[in-house]
């Protein structure tokens, strides 16, 4: 079988490449190799590669900058997911996209389902939820949508690497509590992706690790598990925050929890605990 990842130099499109099943004849691009804002360029890289499935992980992830590179975040995250998802229906093929737990606005008081109702609060969320749409909407029932939050990984810029960073640099630091998720090593979403292709799921899952955290929790474990790892020299106070006192561009759901149990059942596969997967993440890069 062949696959076809676009967004290759990506957290995740860096940690499905080197956890590619040995079965698959895997092939991954990135921009200038392919432009998914541009139909022709989507239409000939998939014509030339005649892939089973692709898979997007290429999005416009600044948050805030998006607030005011609204066109551009559009172009990539809405109409270039459309671009792919017309392309991929040409060739008979199927497609996985994955999206964002900022395609809700974070009032639940429980962890969202698949099946609830987007309602966005930035333009991100809004991008973001303007290509599941137009996956849906062109691939109808073959569509899989996966989506994810608080990904993080050993390769490019994260809230892992920024703390880290900090942490070295200044001799105490603020972060917010009042925001609540799942952080999610992207290495272990990819495992998610590679067994939602091979038991052929369709439709809309959610996938992060288990728990819960608060980003000053998720601050927190990361000081202790560099220190351990030899990667900090020494602790530094982390005091907790409310996000009145950290204004941003772009506003934030304050609870963003994924239910995760549709893939549980359809797939097979239960997640470790972030906290774990934290730990296995600061091994590797120490």
């Amino acid at each position: 079988m062949k696959i076809l990842i676009i967004g290759s130099n990506g957290q995740l499109g860096w940690e499905l490449q080197r956890t590619c099943p040995k079965a698959y004849e895997m092939t991954a691009v990135d921009f200038p190799e392919i432009d998914i804002t541009k139909q022709v360029s989507v239409t000939a890289i998939l014509n030339e590669q005649k892939p089973d499935w692709i898979i997007n992980c290429a999005a416009y992830t600044n948050v805030d900058k998006a607030e005011t590179d609204t066109l551009a975040a559009l172009a990539i995250n809405g109409d270039g997911v459309g671009h792919l998802a017309r392309a991929t229906q040409e060739i008979h093929a199927r497609m996985v996209h994955v999206s964002t737990d900022f395609v809700f606005n974070g009032n639940n008081c429980r962890p969202y389902r698949p099946e609830d109702t987007p309602d966005p609060l930035s333009v991100y969320g809004t991008t973001k939820l303007a290509g599941e749409r137009a996956v849906r909407e062109i691939l109808k029932e073959e569509a899989l949508i996966i989506r994810t939050a608080w990904l993080y990984s050993s390769h490019g810029h994260n809230f892992v690497h920024t703390m880290i960073r900090l942490m070295k640099e200044r001799p105490s630091l603020n972060v917010i509590d009042d925001q609540i998720g799942t952080p999610c090593w992207a290495n272990g979403l990819a495992l998610a992706v590679w067994t939602a292709i091979e038991k052929n799921l369709k439709g809309i899952f959610h996938w992060t690790d288990a728990g819960v955290a608060s980003w000053y929790d998720f601050a927190v474990a990361i000081q202790e598990e560099a220190v351990l790892a030899g990667l900090l020299e020494r602790s530094i106070p982390v005091i907790p925050v409310p996000t009145e006192q950290y204004p941003t561009p772009a506003k934030r759901p304050a609870m963003s929890l994924l239910d995760k149990s549709r893939f549980y059942s359809a797939a097979g596969l239960t997640p470790s605990h972030w906290r774990h997967q934290l730990r296995r993440m600061i091994q590797e890069i120490s």
